[in-house]
């Protein structure tokens, strides 16, 4: 991949990281971090395998996963 095309992919990771935040409701933010953190990943591949890069979302992205899925999980038990 040309570096233009890497570039982009991490401006792109940015701007959803960013924007990640704007959302009132806790569970979009979540989302679009979610996002943003994933293209942060392939980011860090792209540029050669950079781990503070690759592990630092990755790990971030796991954290809101797990969130997204414990309170879809506490939700539903809450209902029956």
């Amino acid at each position: 991949m040309d570096n233009n095309a890497v570039e982009v992919v991490g401006y792109v990771a940015m701007a959803i990281l960013v924007v990640s935040f704007i959302p009132r409701e806790l569970r979009w933010v979540r989302i679009i971090n979610f996002v943003g953190c994933v293209l942060f990943v392939i980011y860090g591949i792209l540029l050669g395998w950079k781990y503070p890069l690759i592990i630092s979302n990755g790990i971030i992205a796991l954290i809101q996963v797990y969130h997204l899925f414990r309170k879809k999980k506490a939700a539903t038990t809450e209902n029956h």
